[in-house]
């Protein structure tokens, strides 16, 4: 698939501003570093200068960051694609002083971590649905250094999950059972290891998350854990030197659209927020974009051009006829 190629001033064109932006008026969103949120940034920048007649520009940020300044400064006016959770009471707490609030939802099945398995592997064992069904068998998920065992690939040093992961074969008992970890160095290599043993049809379990481009090129079932438990979660699941962790499992994290109230308290913004309130997609959907994305080294702006063009039947839903004709036009 060739690669989609804008000019910048094209780009700049159709993804900017201009006089006929006033009625609507500026809107910042925020843009964040992964592919699903910064693809839903820049179809949300598109549709709403094209179909609605704003002046929307984008600001660089992270979760934390970005909230943290929703909340105490009041901008940037929008983040398209949030997890809140992750504020613990910082968010609560503004929330409950109505200075930021949840406008909508990015995606709509969420974000879902855990331990993967090769969808061939699962259609081949239906018996296997959970986690300990997966560690009663290391023999169909050989290590790759010692096929004798079972292994879990794990992400690089660092990552939240890759804590997780750790804390979760000692409470599953896994060593005992035949399995050991398979750390990876990086995310490249743990993509790398999950692609290698897929293309050659070898079964693993990893350490993985959705939605991504990875699991819709390599298509992997989730396996199911024992029910989440916050409080061990917090003091045990999380923390790398707890020394006995107990059996627990990641939740959905919520992907939501939020608002700070200083933009909220503006005048015309009833149109604005009438399309958050239906904009979602879901996981499957933004997979597709991020695959594209990937194979063609895409921008978020490119890929929100795509799939403005090729998923009409998505986003089509989310605004009336005639700013979808506006839209359309645009492209």
């Amino acid at each position: 698939m060739r690669r989609l190629i804008c000019p910048a001033a094209i780009l700049g064109t159709l993804l900017g501003g201009s006089a006929a932006h006033a009625a609507c008026g500026d809107v910042t969103l925020a843009v964040f570093s992964w592919q699903s949120a910064e693809a839903m940034s820049y179809v949300d920048q598109f549709i709403l200068n094209n179909g609605y007649g704003c002046s929307a520009t984008t600001v660089a940020g992270d979760t934390v960051p970005t909230i943290t300044a929703m909340i105490e400064k009041g901008q940037p006016d929008i983040s398209p694609e949030s997890t809140p959770s992750l504020l613990g009471d910082v968010y609560k707490k503004g929330a409950e002083e109505k200075r930021i609030s949840q406008i909508g939802t990015a995606i709509s099945d969420g974000q879902n971590s855990g331990w993967y398995i090769p969808k061939y592997v699962a259609d081949a064992h239906p018996d296997i649905k959970t986690v300990d069904d997966a560690l009663k068998h290391p023999d169909l998920f050989p290590a790759p250094e010692d096929p004798s065992k079972g292994g879990i690939l794990q992400g690089p040093q660092g990552w939240g999950d890759t804590v997780v992961t750790s804390q979760l074969f000692k409470a599953f008992e896994a060593e005992k059972k035949g399995f050991e970890l398979v750390p990876t160095g990086s995310a490249a290599a743990l993509d790398g290891a999950i692609a290698k043993a897929y293309e050659q049809k070898q079964g693993f379990i990893a350490s993985y998350w959705a939605p991504t481009s990875l699991l819709v090129k390599y298509p992997m079932v989730r396996l199911e854990g024992p029910a989440h438990d916050d409080a061990e979660w917090t003091h045990c699941t999380t923390k790398q030197d707890c020394p006995d962790p107990k059996p627990n499992y990641w939740k959905p994290a919520e992907m939501v659209t939020l608002a700070s109230s200083k933009y909220l308290q503006r005048g015309g913004v009833d149109q604005v927020m009438e399309y958050f309130g239906k904009r979602s997609w879901t996981q499957a959907e933004v997979g597709k974009v991020m695959l594209w994305m990937t194979e063609n080294q895409a921008s978020g702006a490119d890929g929100a051009k795509w799939f403005i063009q090729n998923m009409p039947e998505v986003w089509t839903k989310w605004v009336s006829a005639d700013v979808a004709e506006k839209v359309k036009a645009a492209l």
